[in-house]
């Protein structure tokens, strides 16, 4: 039974549920939607729903959101023998959305995939509540394709996504980053001194997201002997599970960055995956880019978006099962190769969309 939704006299009263998560490249572009919405409606009541377990439920109330979570789970399709479970799960999660909603009683939901948004944006519909999609890969998940008729408005990152979407739903707004990056960086060599590096030395960024990337670590590891006797220094975040070598000169290292602007700026080349973050922040800084896309995301989503820089000829491409023989050698072509880097950061340009947040925040408050 659908209900009315409160009439909405000023925007001040506005009631924002945004739903998703399960990565940082699906939570980091919701905090950043919420804090455009406070920015624009600083009385706006905003809402998160989760799935229990996942790194969104620590990270929203770490922005100072309020989160639900739901036992919704995905399915997986290695051993389909554990899936028993899910039907179950489900309907649990469904039921538990349906009485969030209910008692908060959004103007507005967001979904920006992954589990939980799936039950979510479907009572939502049932409910009459107006939806939004945010879909931060160039290859669209299958619950946003599944929930799209759904939607009022579908906010992409990458052209040519009329293929997964109905064409007049479609807004070209980029995926939202966190604010920092959208500003202008700092200076290259106050930058490199920061990482206590030479300032004058050409440097090459590693970032393999918060759980490092295997092969690339691997094959740093392999020839970065290679890397520093050529002269070239470096920055590698490897993650938590991978043990970091012995500190020497022209080497920073570290599990995880936080001052991820400074090392942007740092920069002459990046080494990185192709998640949907990722590739934003680097069209953004306009830094060039050798990418590595992780070969067991879903839908092989990171290879797509790896893809879609590629034609454009704004990034490299190095396939995970090739990064041990053609990461050093495709990096040292680039590092070597100005004119080259040059390009590929003016052909990223098209790419960046730095106001991506306000502009789904704009969406939201229209709505």
């Amino acid at each position: 039974m659908k209900f009315e939704r409160q009439d909405v006299e000023n925007k001040k009263d506005m009631k924002l549920v945004i739903s998703g998560g399960g990565t940082g490249g699906h939570i980091y572009p919701a905090i950043a939607i919420a804090d455009a919405v406070k920015a624009r409606i600083p009385s706006a009541q905003i809402r998160f729903v989760g799935a229990e377990g996942k790194m969104e439920m620590e990270k929203v109330p770490q922005a100072g959101y309020p989160i639900d979570g739901l036992p919704i789970v995905g399915i997986n399709r290695q051993r389909l023998w554990s899936n028993i479970s899910f039907p179950w799960k489900l309907v649990k999660s469904i039921w538990k959305a349906r009485q969030i909603l209910r008692d908060f009683r959004p103007d507005v939901v967001v979904g920006v995939g992954g589990y939980a948004s799936g039950p979510t944006l479907w009572v939502a519909g049932q409910l009459g509540i107006p939806i939004i999609i945010q879909e931060q890969n160039s290859f669209a998940g299958k619950t946003n394709q599944w929930l799209a008729n759904k939607a009022k408005r579908i906010c992409v990152a990458y052209p040519n996504m009329e293929r997964f979407f109905p064409a007049n739903r479609l807004l070209f707004t980029g995926n939202p980053v966190r604010a920092d990056i959208c500003h202008e960086l700092p200076d290259s060599a106050k930058a490199r001194s920061f990482f206590n590096l030479d300032p004058e030395l050409p440097t090459v960024l590693i970032i393999g997201g918060s759980q490092g990337a295997r092969s690339i670590n691997l094959a740093i590891e392999a020839h970065l002997e290679a890397i520093l006797s050529t002269g070239y220094q470096v920055i590698w975040q490897t993650g938590k599970s991978f043990a970091p070598p012995a500190p020497r000169a022209g080497l920073f290292v570290s599990p995880f960055i936080t001052q991820m602007t400074q090392a942007y700026a740092a920069a002459d080349v990046v080494i990185s995956r192709a998640g949907a973050l990722s590739v934003s922040e680097l069209c953004i800084v306009q830094k060039p880019a050798i990418l590595v896309p992780f070969p067991f995301a879903a839908e092989d989503h990171q290879t797509e978006n790896a893809r879609s820089l590629v034609q454009a000829d704004a990034a490299v491409l190095v396939h995970d099962a090739d990064a041990m023989a053609r990461l050093w050698p495709t990096l040292h072509d680039l590092m070597e190769d100005a004119p080259r880097r040059s390009h590929l950061a003016r052909q990223m340009k098209s790419f960046a969309k730095p106001q991506a947040a306000a502009t789904i925040a704009d969406e939201i408050v229209r709505l």
